[in-house]
């Protein structure tokens, strides 16, 4: 190829790529950029920018309400991922089997994850709301629960993030369980068929050939759903507001009621970069360990 031909290939490559790079700059490295900066300063939206240096990154060490949410949300991350993650494969299995039904079982496992949060929220919490919810009447109507009691699901601190996390994996699963179900339909029929002559059952075929065939899928989706997880907030905010008594008050909600509710832009920018630096730790950690896992 002539240089003259390698030079119009690459400014055509160019004029492709631009609009991109330039529309990427502006929307997401620009505001990293600014948003380190601002939270370097004291600010309340409206004023003059006040330097205080790494003051907001040393202030959150001595705030209980800063711990308080970090723990709401390392709690709620450490009992929905596992949830998230098992149910996604079981679900794609299920959705995998070749039935009449399975392209049904795909819309209905999927369906719940094109609503918004806002309508998703609005559904688990009159589900779960004393006396007149679904689980209620359910538990009341097969027994379960004396006509005289009602569970408090969205009062309770030990009940409500049984009723977040099961909305949470209602609501979100879908996404994980197209992955897992494009994984299957990845792995050869030969190979079941080359295990059946050898005479594995379907459990031996499962947990020696399917789930290990599944790892790379696995890690990838237990990564998707941790980061996932530690970012929640609206389902919270939208269904207990993050009580009773801030027990529920993810990180997410601490960092936006300082910056909206308090006008403290620069500290809620700093809590930003601080749960940015912890999901790089998390992230950088799990592909270690599946790095060490192939091995």
């Amino acid at each position: 190829m002539s240089k003259a031909k390698k030079r119009k290939t690459f400014l055509v490559a160019m004029a492709f790529i631009l609009p991109f790079f330039v529309l990427y700059t502006v929307f997401t490295i620009w505001p990293v950029i600014q948003g380190f900066y601002v939270s370097l300063h004291k600010w309340g939206l409206m004023g003059k920018l006040k330097y205080v240096g790494f003051d907001n990154y040393t202030k959150f060490l001595k705030d209980k309400n800063f711990w308080g949410a970090l723990r709401n949300t390392a709690f709620f991350t450490l009992i929905t991922t596992p949830m998230l993650v098992i149910t996604a494969l079981v679900l794609a299995l299920l959705a995998n089997r070749a039935t009449k039904l399975k392209k049904s079982l795909r819309v209905i496992f999927y369906l719940p994850s094109v609503l918004s949060v806002s309508i998703a929220s609005l559904i688990a919490k009159y589900t779960f709301t004393p006396y007149t919810g679904l689980i209620n009447g359910t538990l009341h109507a097969l027994g379960l629960l004396p006509k005289s009691e009602e569970l408090q699901w969205l009062q309770d601190p030990n009940l409500v993030w049984i009723t977040i996390s099961v909305m949470t994996v209602w609501w979100t699963i879908g996404f994980s369980m197209l992955l897992y179900l494009s994984a299957l339909q990845d792995i050869s029929p030969d190979v079941y068929e080359a295990a059946s002559i050898d005479g594995a059952s379907s459990i031996q075929q499962l947990f020696r050939i399917v789930l290990p065939l599944l790892k790379p899928t696995t890690w990838l989706v237990f990564l998707l759903q941790m980061i996932a997880c530690f970012k929640v907030f609206g389902q919270i905010y939208m269904i207990t507001g993050g009580g009773p008594a801030s027990s529920t008050r993810p990180l997410i909600q601490y960092i936006y009621e300082n910056a909206f509710g308090k006008s403290n832009m620069g500290y809620a920018a700093a809590m930003s970069y601080v749960l940015f630096g912890i999901l790089l730790i998390l992230s950088l950690a799990q592909q270690i360990l599946q790095r060490k896992g192939e091995e």
